[in-house]
């Protein structure tokens, strides 16, 4: 299903049985629970429970979980895209000086798996491509760099000739995350918080941190004016509260530092 670009009605994206685990366990703290947790949020989209232990199974022989005891846990190569989730709804930046960190690929030759690799390492440093193997961004973000990078890339500091801002916009589409963002922030306060509604607080979770992770978290003088970006992770903060207290009294689970879907 298409979510639409935020200028029409909110469309969400339907989550199958491995999203739906997989999004449980990403947003759980520490990411592991029992078979029967995983059940009960399936039950919530109308999954039966051979559906999602079905799920469960194959994602254990795909490397993506563990089982011990009847409780599934995250694997390590999993670990790091919940570390990426926490971070996209709290940045960690710096005061910004103007410069641009750039990185530019060296080798003459790379194989398709390098290539991809080095893409999504870009995708997660919050880099945009200006042309094929020159990466920028603002240096205002602390994170350390994946050895992809720094293997296919020489990394320099910069700032461009013209307008920044300029540059960003051409970057970025920087109007369509707002208003992406601001329909998401709509349908956060249009949905109550009665128990009846976890199923629909559930995807709308989801959508809105698979928005954030897409959000380029640029310094202040390069946006346009009333960026939503963190307006939505203040409110999301405070939405999501309520409806990680409600989904845990579904699950039969005892109060716990985070529950909530994850972007997937």
């Amino acid at each position: 299903m298409d979510e639409g670009d935020g200028t029409g009605p909110l469309s969400l994206r339907p989550l199958t049985a491995r999203s739906v685990v997989l999004s449980t366990l990403l947003g759980h703290h520490p990411p592991a629970l029992p078979a029967r947790a995983l059940v009960r949020v399936g039950e919530l989209f109308g999954t039966a429970e051979g559906t999602i232990r079905t799920a469960l199974t194959r994602m254990v022989a795909a490397g993506d979980l563990e089982q011990r005891d009847g409780t599934y846990r995250l694997t390590e190569r999993l670990l790091a895209r919940q570390a990426r989730q926490d971070d996209s709804r709290a940045p960690r930046t710096r005061p910004w000086d103007g410069t641009w960190e750039i990185a530019v690929v060296v080798p003459d030759r790379r194989t398709a798996s390098d290539r991809a690799a080095l893409r999504q390492a870009m995708a997660v440093l919050r880099l945009a491509e200006l042309r094929e193997g020159c990466w920028l961004r603002p240096a205002n973000l602390l994170r350390a760099r994946p050895a992809v990078v720094t293997e296919q890339c020489t990394v320099l500091t910069g700032a461009p000739e013209g307008d920044p801002a300029e540059l960003a916009a051409a970057l970025w589409d920087l109007a369509g995350w707002a208003r992406r963002a601001r329909a998401l922030e709509a349908a956060l306060d249009a949905l109550p918080g009665r128990p009846g509604d976890l199923a629909e607080r559930f995807t709308v979770s989801a959508a809105v941190l698979r928005h954030l992770l897409d959000d380029p978290v640029l310094p202040a003088p390069l946006l346009p004016a009333d960026w939503p970006g963190d307006r939505l992770r203040h409110r999301y903060a405070a939405w999501d509260r309520d409806f990680r207290g409600l989904l845990l009294e579904h699950l039969g689970l005892p109060g716990a530092d985070g529950i909530r879907a994850d972007g997937i």
